[in-house]
């Protein structure tokens, strides 16, 4: 059986546009094309589709999640699909307990029974973000622990130091109108690239996606933007100009 792209886009609830553009840059080729030149999908791509928004939804950049597709290949998408549902499903678990807790702390500010201290930080649980870097990012995960495998806690601290001086920064560069590929922004992207190199080394492609992730995924964006609101975009923007003239 086959879908045209419009049923596809339909389907799956984005723009044909898209689906062109995926075609194009060869993450989702159509299975066929039929009269007039319409796109024809079948069910393997309908599956492809759906890891791609997957995907897109863990805020991965289009490049990175070519390579992660082609991963995927090669050990199996079954396996690979069921960790990501693991994951889903703990991340469904967290942001439930996260949404009592934010309830419990609305009925006890208006006359509710008040909350026992450690009762207002229920659902907050580093461990369910090492669990989504280990998802996302098993590679770069493994080296960033091999990496950091005798640090302090005051050496975390430092580093978490450094990434929000890196904010500021930015923010400072964007607000004073400096261009992404002006020499200054391109000196503290080579020194933000230095601090990644902390616990990973990435490609081209990989720090580009890295900072798709700082616009895509709001966690990351909110850190940046709180400092100036288009920072993580810039960010962003500046990445791109630096791995293109300096990374392979």
């Amino acid at each position: 059986m086959t879908w045209t792209i419009a049923e596809v886009a339909r389907m799956s609830k984005i723009t044909t546009r898209a689906l062109r553009h995926y075609d194009a840059i060869g993450l989702l080729p159509p299975a066929g094309v039929g009269p007039g030149g319409v796109r024809l999908y079948e069910r393997e791509q309908l599956m492809c589709l759906q890891r791609v928004l997957l995907l897109r939804e863990l805020g991965l950049g289009l490049d990175v999640i070519a390579s992660v597709l082609d991963e995927q290949d090669e050990r199996g998408t079954e396996a690979v699909l069921a960790r990501h549902r693991d994951w889903l499903l703990n991340e469904s678990e967290r942001l439930a307990r996260l949404a009592t807790t934010v309830q419990r702390t609305l009925d006890s500010m208006t006359g509710g029974t008040e909350m026992q201290p450690e009762e207002l930080f229920e659902g907050f649980d580093p461990a369910e973000y090492e669990a989504e870097v280990n998802e996302r990012w098993p590679e770069q995960a493994a080296e960033a622990r091999r990496r950091t495998a005798g640090w302090t806690p005051e050496d975390f601290k430092e580093a978490g130091r450094k990434q929000a001086e890196f904010a500021r920064r930015f923010a400072g560069l964007a607000r004073d109108g400096v261009a992404a590929d002006d020499p200054r922004t391109q000196a503290a992207v080579a020194a933000h690239y230095t601090g990644v190199c902390q616990f990973w080394t990435p490609n081209a492609a990989a720090y580009k996606g890295l900072g798709e992730m700082y616009v895509a995924d709001e966690r990351f964006r909110q850190n940046y933007d709180k400092h100036r609101p288009g920072t993580a975009q810039y960010l962003r923007d500046a990445i791109v100009v630096y791995a293109d003239a300096n990374l392979d």
